[in-house]
């Protein structure tokens, strides 16, 4: 059981390293959006942004599912 909590732990903890980098990647897509001129670049921040969210969409899901683990072994 100890095992089963230190790993849940451990989750959790690359979880929140991992969602605190996709919140800084996701303000540098933004700020880059903000500068770009060209069309393309334009294009290419969107499709950035978009694929940035993705991301943290899915990482806050894993968190959801870590959190829900721990409440059920409590």
């Amino acid at each position: 059981m100890k095992k089963k909590t230190d790993n849940l732990l451990l989750a959790r903890e690359e979880l929140l390293n991992e969602i605190e980098d996709i919140k800084q990647s996701l303000a540098n897509a933004h700020s880059n959006f903000e500068y770009a001129c060209d069309p393309d670049l334009v294009d290419s921040c969107i499709y950035e942004v978009n694929a940035i969210q993705y991301r943290y969409k899915y990482l806050l899901k894993e968190m959801r599912k870590v959190e829900n683990l721990s409440k059920s072994q409590a």
